[in-house]
């Protein structure tokens, strides 16, 4: 049978406490006394009650309302948290002493909610002890660094219900869960002033009928969700249509919703300021909890206390860095002075010595020209170099640019100082390739044919006899720091003893020269025009440094940290300068047969 709504919370309420007064029964249901008289003589006529206790008529009319089992979205990185973020998922960190998501899986079984299924995703590993200490299921989302969270609803689209839906960073200072809910419902707090939360608009009998991004002294989601079956299924069926479109994947399920808001029936449950709660940067969590940053166990934290002799207190301004491909990285501030902590990347410790890295970096501070670096760690990988204020994107059509690029890495290249660290191009890519395939990943059809004019180029260039030099080896456009007359060239991970012109092909591979432009920039190096073997020789090395940075965007790929265009754009200098520098060597050849 269908319940009104306040018939189901009076049954509720006296399936909860079959013992209580009428008065107590009302203030449990919210509703009058004389509804609570009224509902009961209806209950018992109809045999849903008898002597103050539901019978199974009764039990059996709240049924539909049972909740079936919880989903919790515990996959994504949460950027906007770091560093902590950067050691462990937000979920597993502790708050006034309890782990996050172990809080809220205790609060739904206190609920009696048993049946839990944690998505994960970015590092998964850690959360896998909750199955064994809590009977959860564990699932696992292979797309959550590619999607946004409709990817874990997808995942576990048929366990969807009567389903609360949370996320793993949630906390409830009181138990906002119960065994029967009436309907679907979004969680929503009040926010005074100005908003950027996901705003709602509501009809007289609560239903959500806009939500608004951003507003102003408003209701708006925050924390839990519960679907009840009606809603799942078209709510399902909606996002198995979307689900492969391209636009869908950045999406929040949230924003499906709001896109569909005459198809999908949800309510907005309002709860008072002090019960939900969801930290979105770490200063938000440490007003909630002020012992929280002396007492959470972060190696970044203690490492930037002991390279600046400060304490965690003295640590402000956190501020994440999105530039950069191979590392996460976060901007801070200790006594006035801005600092920048870089944090390895995931797998980078399969393809990078860390050991090359600090050995190079000394060298570069020592030619003046990266005098940001402060500390590296040597075993660990990571790194604290000052923050160089006021910087203006490197432009390569921009000449000044290019020419103190082409001078700095003319000194390097010429500074005399001997690695005993080597890296070649060709030969680190096909380690690269090794790891690919004992990963299985699928390599494109014309990937054999990219990979044969890459070695015959590279057996062609070795010919030459080219003395090695100490190069920088990742010499593009995002770590190049202009400031106002300084430049400084960042980021030596790759950095050995190499070929000169594994610099000036990584850094024609890396911008959008035509042909001409990039023979330019090899005349400003050389201070001259280049002569035909050398010509042929760096735009081999462009095609050779394409092909290596192609292979390893599809490693990045496969350790779920995609590099969007670049991908493409490598593939596209990898096959297009093969097949120039191959007709350049053959002319040449020809030439000197004559």
């Amino acid at each position: 049978m269908t319940l009104s709504r306040n018939e189901f919370k009076v049954l509720y309420a006296l399936d909860k406490d079959p013992g209580a007064s009428q008065r107590a029964t009302a203030e449990t249901a919210g509703v009058s006394v004389g509804t609570v008289n009224r509902l009961i003589r209806q209950f018992e006529d109809m045999g849903l009650m008898d002597c103050c206790a539901l019978t199974a008529e009764g039990e059996a009319a709240l049924a539909p309302y049972r909740v079936d089992n919880a989903v919790i979205m515990a996959a994504g990185l949460s950027s906007r948290f770091v560093p902590l973020s950067y050691e462990k998922p937000k979920g597993l960190l502790r708050v006034r002493g309890e782990v996050l998501i172990e809080r809220q899986i205790r609060q739904l079984r206190e609920a009696g909610i048993d049946d839990i299924t944690v998505v994960v995703g970015y590092m998964k590993e850690a959360f896998f002890y909750l199955e064994e200490k809590f009977g959860v299921r564990i699932a696992v989302n292979p797309d959550y660094a590619k999607r946004n969270n409709n990817s874990t609803l997808m995942l576990v689209r048929e366990r969807l219900g009567n389903t609360y839906v949370c996320s793993s960073d949630d906390y409830f200072s009181e138990n906002v869960f119960e065994r029967y809910v009436y309907e679907a419902y979004y969680a929503a707090s009040y926010f005074e002033g100005p908003t950027g939360e996901y705003c709602l608009t509501i009809a007289r009998d609560g239903r959500i009928t806009k939500v608004s991004v951003g507003g102003h002294d408003s209701w708006a989601m925050l924390g839990h969700v519960y679907f009840d079956r009606a809603f799942s299924r078209e709510f399902v069926r909606i996002l198995e249509e979307e689900y492969d479109r391209p636009d869908t994947a950045p999406k929040l399920w949230e924003d499906i919703y709001r896109e569909h808001l005459d198809d999908l029936r949800m309510t907005m449950r309002r709860y008072e300021a002090g019960v939900v709660f969801e930290f979105d940067s770490l200063a938000d969590l440490t007003s909630f909890d002020q012992d929280f940053l002396e007492n959470v166990d972060s190696e970044i934290l203690d490492n930037i206390c002991t390279t600046l002799s400060c304490s965690r207190s003295d640590i402000v301004g956190i501020v994440p860095i999105k530039e950069g491909l191979t590392n996460l990285s976060f901007r801070f501030s200790v006594a006035g002075t801005e600092y920048v902590y870089r944090h390895p990347g995931v797998g980078t410790e399969e393809i990078i010595s860390r050991q090359s890295e600090t050995f190079s970096q000394g060298v570069a501070k020592r030619l003046g020209i990266d005098e940001t670096f402060i500390y590296e760690d040597v075993n660990r990988g990571w790194k604290i170099s000052l923050f160089v204020d006021n910087c203006v994107p490197f432009d390569y059509h921009n000449e000044t640019h290019v020419t103190r690029a082409m001078e700095m890495v003319s000194r390097l290249h010429g500074c005399g100082e001997t690695s005993e660290w080597t890296f070649d191009l060709f030969a680190n890519a096909s380690q690269i390739e090794d790891l690919l395939r004992k990963r299985s990943y699928p390599l494109s059809e014309d990937f054999s044919a990219m990979r044969d004019a890459a070695a015959r180029l590279d057996v062609r260039v070795k010919a030459d006899g080219v003395p090695p030099c100490l190069c920088h080896n990742d010499f593009y456009d995002p770590n190049f720091l202009v400031s106002g007359d300084e430049m400084y060239l960042i980021d030596w991970e790759y950095s050995a003893m190499s070929d000169y012109a594994s610099d000036l092909g990584t850094f024609i591979c890396c911008s959008d020269y035509s042909t001409e432009e990039a023979e330019g920039v090899l005349a400003v190096y050389f201070g001259r025009t280049p002569t035909d073997a050398e010509l042929a020789h760096c735009l081999a090395y462009v095609a050779l440094a394409a092909y290596y940075w192609f292979v390893w965007a599809l490693y990045k790929e496969v350790t779920g940290d995609p590099v969007g265009e670049w991908l493409y754009l490598w593939h596209r200098y990898a096959k297009s300068y093969s097949a120039l520098a191959l007709d350049l060597f053959a002319r040449l050849d020809e030439k000197n047969e004559r």
